[in-house]
């Protein structure tokens, strides 16, 4: 049993990082739909190992859906998720997020969300950036 689980959260984490190779799309969005369109990390290049940073992730979406989880990879690592408290529903809309890194170095730092759409949990699009973690 516990291989099965193992096998469909690679599977998992195989299809995101696929998916995370995809521009964002430029269709409308439907009915309910969140789509992320970037992150920001304002101190990219002065993070450190085991201490938190904001990340900005940067969304349009049809209303207000309710936004449950971020999740976070650092160049495969992960993903870790992390409650959200902080949405701004502007044009376009941002969730804060604090994050922490466990290893130094260069990384691609990818996210998607978790919201509510039709009463059912839905995960986004998945966007990143490049940060550099220091001991």
């Amino acid at each position: 049993m516990r291989s099965i689980w193992i096998t469909v959260l690679i599977g998992g984490i195989v299809i995101l990082l696929i998916s995370s190779c995809a521009t964002v799309s430029k269709e409308p969005i439907a009915s309910g739909e969140l789509r992320l369109l970037s992150i920001h990390v304002s101190m990219k290049e002065d993070i450190k190992v085991n201490f938190p940073f904001v990340v900005n992730v940067n969304f349009e979406a049809d209303g207000k859906p309710e936004i449950r989880t971020a999740c976070f990879s650092f160049s495969g690592d992960g993903p870790y998720c992390y409650k959200v408290t902080d949405v701004n529903y502007g044009s376009p809309g941002t969730i804060k997020v604090q994050v922490r890194s466990k290893n130094s170095g260069s990384h691609s730092l990818e996210s998607y969300v978790y919201y509510i759409k039709d009463g059912k949990s839905q995960p986004t699009n998945v966007v990143g950036s490049q940060i550099r973690v220091i001991p």
